[in-house]
C-alpha cells in the first residue's frame, strides 16, 4: 500500500509534535498531553468548539456499541488506536457485561503503550492484552504471533477504529486497510467505526491545516466517502449516523446539533 514506511519510525517518540491520542486525551480532558498536543487542540476548538462535545460522545458510543455486541455474544474485540485507557474504554465495556471476553488494545504511541500497559495490568490482565502496532500496516498487526495466541480469527472478531480512519491520508488506502481486516475476519464479526466529518460543519475541514505539524494529517470524510469504507459489512440499525444517534439510551441527552463525526455498527456476512 502506498504511504507506508517502517513500523520503527511510526514508534518514534517525539512530543514537539501533537499526536492523535494525546490530543484526544486532552479533549476527554485527560492529563496525557505535552505543549504540542495542547496547542493543536486549543486550536482545533477555536475552529470547531463542539469538537470536545464530540469526542464525549464517540467514546460513549464505543461503549454502547461494545456492549451491544457483548450482549449479542461477541467475546473477542480488536480494538486498534485505542489511545489513553480513560474511563469507558473498550476492555471496560466488554468486561462489564462479558468478563470472559478477550480484548486486544493496539496503538503506536510508546507513552500510551507504557500507559495502557500499566493500568490495564491491574484490571483484567488475563483477558486484556496490549499490543504495539500501527494501522497502516494491517497485514503485520494480523500476523503478530501475540495477536494470534489471544485472538482465534476462525471465530467472530469485533474490529473497533474508533476515530482513527480519519488520520489515515487516500494515499495509504484506507478503504484498503479495512478490506485487509475483512478479510481476514470471520463471517459474524463486527466492524465498529467512528470518522470525522466536515458535512455539519465546512470549519472542520480548516482543522486539517491545524494538523500540518503533528505525526499524522487529519482528513474528514463526506458520508458517501466513509460509507465506502464499510464495503464488505452490512450495516446494523439505524446504519451510519452522528455518534449521538446509535441507539441512545436515556443515560445522557442526545446534543440539540449535529455533531462532526458519524458512527456505525457492521457486521460482515
Amino acid at each position: 500500500m502506498a504511504g507506508r514506511g517502517t513500523s520503527e519510525q511510526w514508534y518514534d517518540t517525539d512530543t514537539t509534535k501533537a499526536h492523535p491520542a494525546r490530543v484526544y486525551d486532552y479533549w476527554l480532558g485527560g492529563k496525557d498531553h505535552f505543549a504540542a498536543d495542547r496547542i493543536v487542540a486549543e486550536r482545533a476548538i477555536a475552529n470547531a468548539p463542539e469538537v470536545t462535545q464530540a469526542c464525549r460522545e464517540n467514546r460513549a458510543f464505543l461503549g454502547r456499541a461494545v456492549r451491544a455486541l457483548a450482549e449479542r455474544g461477541a467475546r473477542q474485540f480488536l480494538d486498534i488506536g485505542t489511545g489513553f485507557p480513560t474511563m469507558g474504554n473498550s476492555d471496560e465495556a466488554a468486561h462489564a457485561v462479558a468478563p470472559d471476553a478477550h480484548v486486544v488494545c493496539v496503538d503506536n504511541d510508546p507513552v500510551v503503550l507504557a500507559h495502557s500497559r500499566a493500568l490495564l495490568s491491574r484490571r483484567r490482565p488475563e483477558r486484556t492484552t496490549v499490543l504495539a502496532g500501527d494501522l497502516r500496516e494491517p497485514e503485520r498487526i494480523l500476523a503478530d504471533p501475540q495477536l494470534r495466541d489471544v485472538i482465534d480469527f476462525d471465530r467472530p472478531v469485533v474490529l473497533l477504529l474508533m476515530a482513527i480512519l480519519h488520520f489515515i491520508p487516500d494515499t495509504a488506502d484506507p478503504a484498503g486497510i479495512v478490506a485487509t481486516f475483512c478479510e481476514a475476519m470471520a463471517p459474524g464479526s463486527h466492524l465498529v467505526l467512528s470518522h470525522a466529518t466536515y458535512d455539519f460543519n465546512i470549519k472542520v475541514l480548516n482543522n486539517s491545516r491545524v494538523y500540518n505539524d503533528a505525526t499524522a494529517p487529519f482528513i474528514p470524510r463526506s458520508r458517501v466517502q466513509i460509507a465506502e469504507l464499510l464495503t464488505g459489512f452490512e450495516l446494523l440499525e439505524p446504519g451510519l449516523v452522528d455518534v449521538a444517534h446509535w441507539r441512545p439510551d436515556s443515560s445522557r441527552p442526545i446534543p440539540p446539533q449535529h455533531l462532526n463525526i458519524y458512527g456505525a455498527v457492521a457486521r460482515k456476512p
